[in-house]
This record gives structure tokens, C-alpha cells and sequence, in this order.
């Protein structure tokens, strides 16, 4: 638990959870305040766990949700009055502590100088120079319009919405051709994961610790970090707002946000995670608890769920189920335990040419495959779970399934910051053209990563492919060229069938197998001792000191002499100042 003081009565922390409060207890807080509105990521802690956290410890607790982005002078004086209203040491906290400093420092305005206001909130490790304007407006040095208009100053030429896979790779690729270009990027989280090592996690081979670092060490030295979540975008006037209202400019946009994993598609589904059997190697925190699964199931029902598409690596659900049965057959209890894998989906893997691999190993383990079967509500203390079943003529009825160890794939969706803003299309997803990823109505914008909405598969190896193709046009538009970088659609799945072989899954758009050896070194069609190397060893140095650091190793994009001819969307810009 991060804490930061503010004042000997006040102090702010990023996002706490029903452990910490205990905590907090112990260090003398009387109060929390909770300013971050319900559901706001798919990581978010349950509120309602927190609240009932801080009443067992004897904690006042007040709830003022305010929403990323547009802190009103009305949430200003509601916060002021929970200031005045609460006995003392209190403790508030949002996504990552700017909200309530920034609530504190407005509300403080009228009564400290601006420039004491801002040296105790940088002292915390809040920088609040952009609110300097809208402080003294609520002083009565300036009018709020006059704040409001001058608030965002800060500019640069190449800003990155996301600081995962896609949006380091990026900004690595993009210093390899210009070392002295002038790059930010908007990231929340302290931490930065390598999220395919965690499917290794669950299955015994990883440990945790080693797919983390922390975001200071990842981040370019170079790179202006803004530690915040950004809240919308304005396209037409070049800008993205930060969740303290701050407004960032840019020549070049780079929006690679990630996709939200939604828990709470699924009733049940949040408040069981972690206990009762149940558990996901889609979250950092679970995937050891996966693993300790798998070691105490000796007999029972395991099921293995996977979501309608579109997910990030459509192959984890298989690859959890195929380690766990992996160690059960090597302890001699795979005959004790039936394992089902249940997909909404209407076949094993989406390009054929893997199946029949694939295939072996479900009848080497007895696995028994039901499709389209849509995991719609979990009951852990009762240990069922509720599954959607369509039969081949698309009628459907609802079947419970008991269970001992439940692995769940949870739903996906893109962001609220994509699907709610102007960047999105129909279907919630970041517009893009799938060759030059440039956005399809605005030429000064690019994506990658899991929220655009090509039709390639969702993984870091595509991200790999992506980020020199994004680097080369940004270049190219920056110039006031039409990009001519090209994507082709590249993915891989590592499908890790047992400890230690891999069916080496890599595909292009269309399924177009593209193999990145020669078949004498490695056919992907069939499981594989060097690819389970590859997956390994390789793959996560190959992540931490040459994918995010631009080093494009058989990455590099294909450029061609010629704009492409038949997408509309792929368009050179002016970029220079907007009137």
C-alpha cells in the first residue's frame, strides 16, 4: 500500500483493497474516503469490500465517486465538506491518488497560496503544475473560463495513450530511428507485466515475481511519463484529457490502451475468483493460485472455460487446461478427474491446420470438448457453474455443471476511453486501416495492440509485428507523407500442450499459416521441444531487452514504394498547429 501525506490530517493513496485497510488501521487513520466510482476497470477491487473492511476495523467511511477527467467545482465543495465533517488522520484514494490531490488542492484554494498548494503536492509525488490556472480561478485571481482555456499548454509530437507491450514497443521502435524525437506516454499502473509468462505461472514452470517490473525501469529515460489514466480524447483539437482534467497536445496520437477483461459479465463470477476452486491465469494476482489447484486436485470435475471472441491469446484457455492435465497424468491422477473444456465458440482453435495436433492431446488426456457452451453465472460456495448451451439448430437451454477446480477466460470488451469516444467504431473498437493501423478517420492517430479493431489475433507476438510498422508510419506522417508500412496480420499462439513441447501456432490475416522457421528446424503443426525453448527461455528476454527497447529482430515491417491503392483510409495530414 502506497500512502502519500498531504497534511498531517490528510493523505492519498492509488487504489486500495479489503487487505489494506487493516493497514491503514494500524497506522493511525480514523477515515477513508473513496473517490473512485464503482466498476471504473476491470481490475478494480470491489467497493463493497472495502466499505465493509473499513466498519469491521472501526473506520468512518464516506463514498464521493468522481468521475476521471471532469472534476466539477461541485465535487470540489463536497470534498471540502467531507474534510471539515471527518474526524482525522483520513485517508482518500482513487485509481492512483491524482483525483483526491487534486480534489484537496482545488479545495484548498481559496485559503493557501498557489504555490504552497503546489510544492506539498509535488512533495507527495503529484506533479499539479497544469491546475496552477484553475487554482487560482477558484482564489479569484482568474476567471474559471480563463483557466479552463489556458489549462493545456504541454505538447508533444508523438503521444502514447498505454504504456503495456504495444505502447513501449512503440516508443522503443520509434527512438531506434529518432533518438531525439519528443515522446510521452499516458500510463496509470507502476507495474508493468509480461502477461505470457502467466499461463508458464499457473502452470508450475514461472514463478510470479517473474513476469513484473516496475514501470519507472521499462519506461525510455528519454520518454516524458505522465503517471495518470487518461480520460478522452479530442481529436479536433489534437488533445487527450488526463483524469485530473489536464490536457495533453500532440502532433501524433498512438492509442494502445489494452482491452478490459469484464468480471462482472458474469454474476457470481468476481466475488468467487480466488476461492472455491475457482481461478484465472488472466490476472497476475491468480495465476499462482491456478497452480496450487492443480497440485491439490486428485480427483472430481475440472472445467476449462473460453468466451465468445473476440480475447487476447485465444489459445490460454487451452494452454492452462493442457498443463494442468499434463501433471495430473504425470502423478497418476488424470484417470480420477474429468476435465471439459467448454467454448462458446464452435471449434477447438480458429485456423484448422492446428486442430488435428491439438486433437492428440484432447484424447491423450480424455478431455471431453463440449462447444458452444457459454459460461454465463458461477455459484463458488456451491461449486456450480451455469453454462448457455446452443445445439446445431441455434436452440439453447441453460445447464449447471458442479465442479472442483474452475478455470475461467473471462469476457472482453474494448475500454469505456475507446468505446465511448470519437475514435471508436461501430462495435466499440479502435477504427483502424488493418494494413498502415493508421486510424480510419483521422490521420494523425494510430493504434495497436488488443483495442484496435483488425481482424488479427490478439497477442504480443502481433504487437511485435505491429509496433515497427506504427513506428515507420508516424515517421512517414510526421513528414507529411502517406504511410506505407505494412501490416499483414502476423500472430502467434505458443499453444504449450505439455510440459515441455508447444504446438508453435503462427498465422497471418485470413489464417494464412506465416512460419517464422524452417520446418526442419520446427514444423508448427506439430508439438514441439524448441518451441517449447523458444516460449521458455527466449521469448521472455526476447520481450524485456529487444521488443520493448525497438530492436526489431525478424520484426522488421514491409515498406513499399507506393501508397496503398485501395484503402481510403491510409491518408497523409498537415501537421502542423490547429486553429
Amino acid at each position: 500500500m502506497e500512502v502519500h501525506q498531504l497534511t498531517p490530517f490528510l493523505s492519498v493513496s492509488p487504489q486500495l483493497t479489503a487487505a489494506d485497510v487493516g493497514l491503514a488501521a494500524s497506522m493511525g487513520f480514523k477515515a477513508i474516503i473513496c473517490n473512485r466510482p464503482d466498476q471504473e476497470s476491470h481490475d478494480q477491487p470491489d467497493t463493497d469490500d472495502i466499505r465493509a473492511a473499513a466498519e469491521r476495523h472501526g473506520l468512518e467511511w464516506r463514498y464521493q465517486p468522481v468521475v476521471s477527467g471532469q472534476i466539477a467545482d461541485t465535487d470540489v465543495a463536497a470534498f471540502h465538506e467531507l474534510m471539515n465533517s471527518l474526524h482525522g488522520p483520513v485517508l482518500a484514494f482513487c485509481r492512483t491518488g491524482t483525483r483526491c490531490t487534486t480534489l484537496w488542492a482545488l479545495a484548498e484554494a481559496p485559503r493557501l497560496d498557489v504555490d504552497a498548494i503546489l510544492k506539498t503536492t509535488a512533495a507527495a509525488g503529484y506533479d499539479l503544475t497544469a491546475q496552477r490556472d484553475r487554482i487560482k480561478a477558484l482564489a479569484g485571481t482568474h476567471s474559471h473560463a480563463e483557466a479552463m482555456h489556458t489549462a493545456s499548454r504541454k505538447r508533444h509530437d508523438v503521444l502514447i495513450v498505454g504504456g503495456g507491450a504495444a505502447g513501449q514497443s512503440v516508443a522503443g521502435s520509434l527512438l531506434q530511428r529518432q533518438p531525439d524525437l519528443d515522446i510521452a506516454i499516458i500510463e496509470p499502473r507502476s507495474e508493468h507485466y509480461y502477461q505470457p509468462g502467466w499461463t508458464l505461472v499457473g502452470g508450475g514452470v514461472f514463478e510470479r515475481r517473474e513476469t513484473v517490473r516496475q514501470m519507472g525501469k521499462v519506461m525510455p529515460d528519454s520518454v516524458k511519463w505522465y503517471h495518470a489514466a487518461a480520460s478522452g480524447f479530442r481529436p479536433e483539437q489534437q488533445q487527450v484529457l488526463l483524469e485530473d482534467g489536464e490536457q495533453i497536445g500532440y502532433r501524433i496520437l498512438v492509442v494502445a490502451p489494452g482491452l478490459t477483461l469484464d468480471w462482472d459479465a458474469i454474476p457470481g463470477l468476481r466475488e468467487s475468483l480466488g476461492r472455491n476452486g475457482v481461478t484465472s491465469n488472466y490476472l497476475f494476482d491468480l495465476a499462482p493460485y491456478t497452480w496450487e489447484l492443480v497440485q491439490s486436485t486428485r480427483k472430481g470435475r475440472a472445467l476449462f472455460t473460453q468466451p465468445p471472441m473476440p480475447i487476447k491469446c485465444a489459445g490460454a484457455p487451452q494452454k492452462a487446461m493442457y498443463l494442468s492435465c499434463d501433471h495430473w497424468m504425470r502423478q497418476g491422477v488424470l484417470k480420477d478427474i474429468e476435465v471439459e473444456f467448454c467454448t462458446a465458440g464452435a471449434a477447438l482453435f480458429g485456423v484448422a491446420d492446428y486442430v488435428p495436433a491439438l486433437m492428440k492431446y484432447v484424447e491423450k488426456y480424455g478431455i471431453n470438448l463440449n462447444y458452444q457452451n457459454n459460461l454465463i453465472q458461477v455459484d463458488g460456495q456451491a461449486k456450480t457453474a451455469l453454462f448457455k448451451v446452443t445445439d446445431a439448430e441455434g436452440n439453447s437451454q441453460e445447464v449447471e455443471k458442479p465442479f472442483d477446480m474452475l478455470h475461467v477466460c473471462p469476457p472482453q470488451r474494448s475500454p469505456k476511453l475507446i468505446s465511448e469516444s470519437p475514435l471508436a467504431d461501430a462495435s466499440g473498437w479502435i477504427e483502424l486501416n488493418p494494413e498502415t493501423l493508421q486510424h480510419s478517420r483521422f490521420g494523425d492517430i494510430f493504434g495497436l495492440g488488443d483495442a484496435g479493431n483488425t481482424p488479427n489475433a490478439k497477442t504480443a507476438a502481433a504487437v511485435r509485428k505491429q509496433a515497427p510498422v506504427v513506428a515507420e508510419n508516424i515517421l512517414l506522417a510526421l513528414k507529411g507523407e502517406a504511410p506505407r508500412a505494412i501490416y499483414d496480420g502476423y500472430g502467434s499462439c505458443p499453444l504449450t500442450v505439455e510440459r515441455g513441447k508447444i504446438v508453435l501456432a503462427e498465422f497471418g490475416y485470413g489464417g494464412k499459416l506465416q512460419p517464422s522457421f524452417p520446418l526442419w528446424l520446427v514444423d508448427g503443426k506439430e508439438p514441439s521441444r524448441f518451441a517449447w525453448l523458444l516460449k521458455e527461455k527466449m521469448l521472455p528476454w526476447i520481450y524485456w531487452n529487444a521488443m520493448l527497447k525497438g530492436h526489431e529482430w525478424m520484426a522488421g515491417p514491409e515498406i513499399l514504394n507506393h501508397r496503398p491503392a485501395d484503402h481510403e483510409a491510409t491518408q497523409a495530414c498537415d501537421f502542423g498547429d490547429r486553429k
